[in-house]
C-alpha cells in the first residue's frame, strides 16, 4: 500500500483478541490508522504483510510488526501520551509479565486456541472442522497439546482472577495500579474466546460464536465472575462499542 501513517491487517468477522487488543490500545492513546482486511488468498497482501495472518501492522515505510509486544512498543512510540504502561519499573515488570501469559506463545490465548481447534477435531465443539484443521496446521497442533491445552486455560484464568480480587481489596478495578494499562486491554479482548459480546455489540457469525463459547467443566469452573465484571467495565469506561468487526 502506498499511504502513509499507520495501517494494520486485521482478520475479519470474528473478535480476535490479539487484534481487538491492537485496536483497543491504539483507540485509547487516540491513534488514527486504516484497517486492511485480511484476505487469505491475497498474494500482494501477504507480501506486503510479510505473512497471512492478522494483526500486522506497518507504519510509514517501516518493517511490519505482528507480535503483541512489538505492536504495543509501536503504539507507545506513536503516542506517548497517554501511556498504557507504567511508569515504575516494578509495576511495568508485572504489567509485561501477566501480558506474556496472556497473549504469549504458550499463553492462555494460545492455549484457548489449541483447545477450541482440538474440540472442533473430536467433534466436541470449538472451531469447525475446516476450520480447526486449517488452524492445526498453522499453528502447530498435536493432539498432545490439544489435550493439555485446557489446564494451562485454566492456570492463567485463575492467575488473573487472583490478581483481580488482591487488586479489588486494595480499592482499584485494574490490573495494576489505579489506572488503566494494556493489561486490561488484552485480559479484557482476550474473554471472548470464552463468551462473547452481545451480537449488538459484536456482531459475529454464530457459528464462530458458538465455537468461541465451547467450555468444558475445568475451564467453565475457571471463569470468575470478576474475569467478565473487569471485560464490562474496560468496554462501558475505555474501549470501543460496537466492535468494527
Amino acid at each position: 500500500m502506498k499511504r502513509g501513517g499507520l495501517r494494520m491487517v486485521v482478520v475479519g468477522g470474528v473478535p480476535s483478541p490479539w487484534g481487538e487488543a491492537a485496536k483497543g490500545i491504539l483507540h485509547i492513546k487516540g491513534v488514527e490508522w486504516v484497517a486492511v482486511r485480511l484476505v487469505y488468498d491475497s498474494e500482494p497482501l501477504t507480501n506486503w504483510a510479510g505473512q497471512r495472518s492478522g494483526p500486522v501492522a506497518i507504519y510509514e515505510q517501516e518493517k511490519p510488526r505482528s507480535g503483541w509486544a512489538e505492536i504495543l512498543e509501536l503504539a507507545e512510540r506513536i503516542a506517548p501520551t497517554p501511556s498504557v504502561l507504567p511508569a515504575d519499573a516494578a509495576a511495568r515488570a508485572v504489567v509485561m509479565d501477566l501480558a506474556r501469559d496472556i497473549f504469549g506463545e504458550g499463553g492462555l490465548a494460545w492455549s484457548r486456541r489449541l483447545q477450541m481447534i482440538h474440540a472442533g477435531l473430536n467433534n466436541a465443539g470449538g472451531f469447525p472442522g475446516r476450520v480447526a484443521g486449517y488452524l492445526a496446521k498453522k499453528y502447530g497442533y498435536s493432539p498432545e497439546a490439544g489435550a493439555a491445552s485446557g489446564a494451562r486455560v485454566a492456570e492463567v484464568l485463575g492467575k488473573m482472577a487472583m490478581r483481580l480480587k488482591d487488586q479489588k481489596k486494595a480499592g482499584s478495578r485494574y490490573y495494576v495500579g489505579d489506572s488503566v494499562t494494556a493489561l486490561d486491554v488484552y485480559a479484557a479482548t482476550a474473554m471472548a474466546m470464552f463468551r462473547a459480546l452481545p451480537p449488538a455489540q459484536c456482531d459475529m457469525d454464530a457459528g464462530m460464536r458458538a465455537a468461541f463459547e465451547t467450555r468444558d467443566a475445568q475451564t467453565e469452573a475457571a471463569l470468575d465472575p470478576v474475569l467478565f465484571e473487569h471485560r464490562d467495565m474496560m468496554y462501558a469506561k475505555h474501549l470501543e462499542l460496537p466492535l468494527s468487526l
